[in-house]
């Protein structure tokens, strides 16, 4: 093949979603989190992989990506649309039994004049600054949306991911100040909201990137693994540059191979003259810039050409490969273009 092969570990990501089940304080829900394609990685196989595992209440970023989760799924599980019920939405949000989570005055009148018993969730703003209704704008319109019934009323932690973080002790009292006397089910945890411990996690907790092997779940299991085809090998003598812009010039003589992948297919360009790719258990740097469909590495230290290389796998994850582009795991999750052959593993254990 001239194109890299994305692999894909379904059983992981049940697993991690199991291990974030058992992370959450006794008789709390554990919904999952399958917003942008699943992380990047395939809503349809996540989807059922995440269903069969136990999962019964997901979440999605808009009415689009819970139609297609609906497809997959079937009648039964909740599907949740974090951006809440937009214009345009309404007859998606009937006919295909979503729940959308509404953020403001007018989400709520919306959704309660034109689609007045069905379910609906509410989004809070504690202080991230982002979705939600402030104090304000909850207290003016809680009395009749709390006799409306909501399912859920949820909020999001901007630094759970830093556990010292003093914004994280005000969101949760803010969330408790906004919320308690309510009767209604919450939510406040994702990933890192588990991690925090049983305080933050109250009715329901939403983990995201923990299911896909990312940070700041330590203890999850890998996910993806990416290989990329070598397409040619050339010797570079001492004084010649590689790539666009000569960022990288050869101080011996160097053999340089040609992969498959590049800023197209989500490898950034923050990982020119710093990103590692490996043969087995060998390191071999990338030099030269990263263009938009091919990268250049130095092999010169290996016995033979490989007829790949791994840029993801188990010598780096993708929050390694985000620490040398400057980034982080989410981003290089969600970038893995569509070129890549993508090879689904379940069934393994």
């Amino acid at each position: 093949m001239s194109t890299g092969i994305l692999s894909i570990d379904l059983d992981a990501i049940a697993a991690n979603w199991r291990a974030l089940d058992r992370a959450s304080a006794s008789g709390v829900q554990t919904a999952a989190v399958v917003k942008a394609d699943a992380y990047g990685l395939g809503i349809a196989r996540v989807g059922r992989a995440l269903a069969q595992a136990g999962a019964r209440r997901f979440f999605v970023a808009v009415a689009e990506e819970g139609a297609a989760l609906r497809q997959v799924l079937g009648p039964g599980p909740q599907i949740c649309i974090l951006s809440g019920h937009m214009p345009g939405d309404t007859e998606m949000i009937h006919d295909l039994d979503l729940t959308p989570m509404l953020n403001s005055l007018d989400q709520v009148t919306r959704h309660l004049e034109s689609l007045p018993g069905l379910p609906f969730g509410v989004q809070l703003d504690t202080g991230m600054n982002r979705l939600g209704m402030e104090e304000p704008e909850w207290e003016a319109v809680a009395p009749f949306v709390l006799e409306a019934g909501p399912e859920m009323i949820m909020s999001h932690l901007a630094c759970a991911d830093e556990p010292d973080h003093a914004l994280n002790e005000l969101q949760l009292a803010n969330f408790h100040a906004m919320t308690d006397g309510t009767g209604v089910p919450r939510s406040l945890a994702a990933t890192g909201g588990i991690l925090l411990g049983p305080r933050y996690h109250f009715d329901l907790t939403r983990p995201g990137v923990g299911l896909f092997g990312g940070r700041p779940f330590e203890g999850a299991m890998p996910v993806v693994g990416l290989s990329l085809p070598v397409i040619q090998t050339r010797v570079v003598h001492p004084g010649e540059a590689v790539g666009y812009s000569c960022t990288w010039v050869a101080e011996q003589e160097t053999v340089i191979a040609t992969v498959s992948g590049g800023y197209a297919d989500g490898l950034l360009r923050g990982l020119s003259n710093v990103g590692v790719l490996w043969d087995g258990e060998t390191p071999c740097p990338l030099v030269g810039r990263v263009s938009m469909d091919l990268i250049t590495v130095d092999v010169t230290h290996l016995p033979e050409v490989p007829r790949s290389l791994a840029i993801l796998g188990p010598h780096q994850t993708v929050d390694d490969l985000a620490d040398a582009a400057g980034t982080i795991g989410y981003e290089i999750l969600t970038s893995l273009g569509p070129r890549y052959g993508r090879r689904y593993v379940e069934g393994a254990a």
